[in-house]
């Protein structure tokens, strides 16, 4: 019995927090005088009563780690600084997917300050595959000076080979093996000689962590950085879409870039949230479950690098083009995607629910939307 209910509308037995839980919440709403529900939350999720107000306020000042704590940053950066300088070639291979994307956009906004414009490469989910190819690299390689791999290339060993004629780095957050692939620099918080304590960050906050050592850089030689905080809304947007744990500094970067987005400064943001009807101040609901699925049609059913584009696009004309070419994928993919799930659905059942195993195929089922229904 919990709160003086033996059970739950379906019948199920009602259980309270355990005890341990139950006191430290007690404790948290003793020496905080929050409300007691919201204690309750913070103690199921270990937060100790020095932490309340870093947690219930985060900001990058106290939240973020120093950017050459991630093994190969300062790295990563020294070449990205040193390409600037020089005006290289660069060409930017993204994953198809929200975190692809908006780490790309990233990468390009910095660089355009700079005024060089990169090239971009998402590989096309059915005839490509994810990540890095050796076809693809190669001829990237024979073009461009630096190739930077966002979301992607940690495992890529073959491919990142082939394109040995230019510098590769690596901006990454997949879980790495124990060799790492032949590039200038891998940064990956989740390779097997990290800490893990930056584990839970998607790409696009790696991405932010390296363009801020840059930054760094340019100021101690005396130069003007682009103002990074205006690209919180992209790495918020990435870290909820990509479904990155709201914990440590991913929930300043979730707090600080929905403010950032509110003042609508993004050309291609707004053209997307103008097609989705979104006419309220965004939250993260908005980021997961609005914009995202929108950014991500592109690389599911559609025109892979679409959404990094779009992302990208400073010409309100070219971003309302592409936001209903967005919208429209969208919609066919939420039809797609309802078509294989009942047919799915209906293999399932015939076979048995209560098995082991529930389990249904077909020849013909849309590859960019098989997870979304077996999730």
């Amino acid at each position: 019995m919990y709160l003086g209910v033996e059970q739950s509308i379906s019948n199920r037995r009602w259980l309270g927090p355990p005890l341990a839980i139950e006191r430290d919440a007690l404790a948290l709403h003793q020496q905080s005088d929050l409300p007691l529900p919201l204690c309750y939350v913070m103690a199921r999720l270990g937060v100790a009563p020095l932490e309340v107000e870093d947690f219930l306020n985060p900001t990058l000042r106290v939240s973020m780690s120093d950017p050459q704590s991630l093994k190969d940053c300062a790295k990563a950066a020294d070449i990205l600084h040193s390409a600037i300088q020089n005006q290289q070639k660069i060409a930017i291979f993204a994953d198809y997917d929200v975190d692809g994307g908006t780490s790309a956009a990233l990468l390009i906004d910095f660089l355009r300050q700079f005024a060089i414009e990169p090239t971009l490469y998402v590989p096309d989910r059915i005839t490509e595959g994810y990540g890095p190819n050796a076809k693809a690299m190669a001829a990237l390689a024979d073009h461009h000076d630096l190739i930077i791999c966002v979301d992607c290339g940690t495992l890529a060993h073959e491919a990142l080979e082939a394109a040995r004629a230019a510098d590769v780095v690596v901006l990454d957050h997949h879980l790495g093996a124990e060799t790492l692939p032949e590039a200038r620099a891998v940064v990956n918080p989740n390779r097997q000689d990290e800490t893990g304590d930056l584990a839970h960050l998607c790409a696009a906050a790696v991405v932010f962590m390296v363009l801020t050592q840059v930054a760094r850089m340019m100021r101690t030689q005396g130069q003007t950085p682009p103002n990074l905080i205006n690209t919180l809304d992209l790495v918020a947007l990435a870290t909820v879409a990509d479904v990155a744990p709201l914990i440590g500094v991913n929930r300043a970067f979730v707090r600080q870039g929905l403010k950032v987005m509110g003042q609508r400064k993004r050309v291609g943001l707004n053209a997307l949230s103008d097609v989705a009807g979104l006419n309220a101040a965004p939250n993260a609901y908005h980021l997961g479950y609005v914009l995202g699925p929108r950014i991500n049609a592109g690389g599911r059913i559609g025109k892979a690098d679409l959404g990094a584009r779009l992302l990208a696009c400073n010409n309100p004309h070219e971003a309302a083009v592409m936001a209903d070419k967005l919208e429209e994928l969208n919609t066919e993919r939420r039809s797609v995607e309802a078509m294989v799930r009942l047919a799915a659905l209906e293999q399932a059942e015939a076979r048995g629910l209560e098995s082991p195993l529930a389990w249904a195929a077909q020849d013909g089922w849309h590859p960019g939307v098989v997870g979304i229904v077996a999730a």
